[in-house]
């Protein structure tokens, strides 16, 4: 069968890469055209558009890039209609997949949708376009399926990818030497997000912070979505270390994590790691998204477990001082004892590994039907 899969980030790509993987275990003769990364190319799918060119965050930007996602929607059209494919898949990036899906569905096409758009969160009215263009939804966070299924979705928990992520990484035995840090002292991961907006209002704020920690040592998650230069340019302190498209060797090397919120705070909770959110945009995008989100909590850890776990820090409060206390809070013993029993109990609620080979499973069997 011919699947045609929309990813629009970093993160989809890696998602997207082990759905592919496992629709071509369950369908060996599946032909997989893609909207996505390296990794989803790598599992064996004709990539057609990467992630870099698609990246826009905030509500202003998307007005500005305006021209661009409408260009990319019909380009989307007509790659679709000349592939053919037996359904259209759309990871995450729901401000455009839901676009496609409307179009798709109409056209005759089925769709699938693998990681809701967080309707849940803010717009909840989107739930209607999910429920009239979407065959059937694959949701990983706990809380969605009872979600959906009130307003008539057809929707399945398959569970969180991130778990077989987690558990399948081998950290590296050099880690420590490859980079030149101290394995006697106490490590801080910053992670200051992907994208060029986030990573300039995050990472300022968090190396002035590390600047008052001589006694520890600090290393900044490069993401692979910025050319390490690019990171060069913005860490003049040669006390902190620059772990580039090795996130997770960071990670599990890691004392405690000062983390831009998204998926990077859940991969950390996952690591066992005493985190801090932060999180500033832009006053005129953080002030519509005051309108528009309904939910108490911006990380998915705290919204998954539905309590306060982790401290998060949401624009006015993403300061200097506020990260230094927080830190100094993650490396007490008995608050990062704490915030490591509470991640036990996230880990439970998000199921066993195999999140994507359950999906694929799910997909080809009711393509077949």
């Amino acid at each position: 069968m011919r699947y045609y899969i929309i990813a629009g980030e970093a993160s989809g790509d890696v998602h997207g890469a082990r759905l592919v993987a496992a629709l071509r275990r369950h369908d060996p003769a599946a032909e997989v055209r893609c909207w996505g990364g390296d990794l989803m190319e790598a599992a064996g799918a004709t990539l057609v558009k990467h992630y870099r060119e698609l990246a826009i965050m905030g509500f202003v930007d998307v007005l500005k890039m305006l021209p661009t996602i409408l260009r990319n929607l019909r380009f989307a059209r007509r790659d679709i209609a000349a592939f053919a494919p037996d359904v259209v898949i759309h990871i995450d990036f729901s401000g455009f997949n839901l676009r496609v899906a409307r179009w798709a569905k109409t056209a005759g096409y089925r769709t699938f949708y693998y990681i809701s758009p967080q309707v849940w969160a803010s717009r909840a009215g989107r739930v209607e376009q999910i429920r009239r263009y979407v065959d059937r939804l694959f949701v990983i966070l706990p809380f969605e399926s009872e979600f959906y299924a009130r307003y008539g979705v057809e929707v399945e928990f398959v569970g969180h990818p991130l778990v077989d992520q987690v558990v399948d990484f081998r950290p590296a035995a050099d880690f420590w030497t490859r980079y030149a840090l101290d394995p006697d002292r106490p490590l801080v991961a910053l992670l200051p997000g992907s994208r060029k907006q986030e990573i300039e209002r995050h990472l300022s704020v968090m190396l002035a912070a590390a600047e008052r920690f001589p006694e520890l040592q600090f290393a900044v998650a490069g993401a692979r979505s910025q050319a390490p230069d690019y990171y060069a340019g913005l860490m003049d302190s040669d006390r902190v270390t620059l772990v580039y498209d090795a996130t997770y060797d960071l990670l599990a090397h890691a004392d405690a994590a000062l983390v831009t919120s998204g998926t990077a705070t859940l991969e950390t909770a996952l690591f066992g790691v005493p985190l801090c959110v932060g999180y500033r945009g832009s006053r005129l995008n953080y002030w519509i998204a005051k309108q528009l989100i309904t939910v108490p909590y911006i990380s998915l850890v705290n919204l998954i477990l539905q309590r306060p776990l982790v401290t998060e820090l949401i624009q006015d409060d993403f300061t200097v001082d506020r990260l230094t206390a927080e830190l100094r809070r993650l490396l007490d013993p008995a608050q990062a004892a704490v915030l490591r029993n509470g991640y036990a109990e996230l880990r439970q609620l998000l199921g066993e590994p195999g999140a994507a080979e359950r999906a694929a499973e799910r997909m080809v069997a009711l393509l077949k039907n």
